[in-house]
């Protein structure tokens, strides 16, 4: 008799509830927007195609939610970013040069589906000259990417270059 009535109270308890599933990974295609960026890269100068300038490594992580860059110069200072797209709809950019500087950038795809985004740089021109940069990341037919960084001293109203970059596959990014 007892065992019949623990029988019959376990069979009142509820059911437990399943464990809910892991969110989602950013597998949208929004959360794919700036996968042209993403591979292993040898970086030139547009100007001058033959001479490498630096190495840069872009890849997708944290479960497709993000686009990290680590920038490696041959000459200078290094840095990266950290790109995500957010609740707001468009893509947020926080590079962190290896002085400590930071720039925030903000944009998306336009149009033509090149990565447009805009941001003030603090001394980009030098002490107290600060810029306002757009870049544009343009995927080219041939696999590479070209990153157009153009500088404003008055509020966007008019842009001159302030950096040409096209980045190539690595030869021996996939070793």
């Amino acid at each position: 008799m007892i065992t019949t009535l623990v029988m019959l109270l376990q069979a009142a308890q509820p059911t437990p509830a399943p464990t809910p599933p892991p969110p989602p990974p950013c597998a949208s295609e929004r959360h794919a927007e700036f996968d042209l960026w993403v591979g292993e890269w040898e970086v030139y100068a547009t100007s001058n195609p033959e001479t490498k300038v630096a190495d840069s490594k872009i890849e997708r992580l944290y479960n497709g939610c993000a686009v990290r860059e680590n920038w490696m110069p041959l000459r200078g200072a290094g840095g990266g970013s950290l790109n995500s797209l957010r609740d707001d709809g468009r893509w947020h950019q926080r590079w962190t040069g290896s002085s400590g500087e930071t720039v925030d950038f903000v944009g998306g795809l336009d149009a033509a589906g090149q990565m447009v985004m805009t941001g003030w740089w603090a001394n980009f021109g030098g002490p107290g000259q600060h810029r306002f940069v757009r870049m544009t990341y343009t995927l080219n037919e041939d696999g590479s990417v070209r990153q157009l960084g153009e500088v404003s001293a008055d509020h966007g109203a008019t842009f001159t270059t302030g950096y040409d970059l096209i980045y190539r596959p690595k030869a021996d990014a996939a070793d």
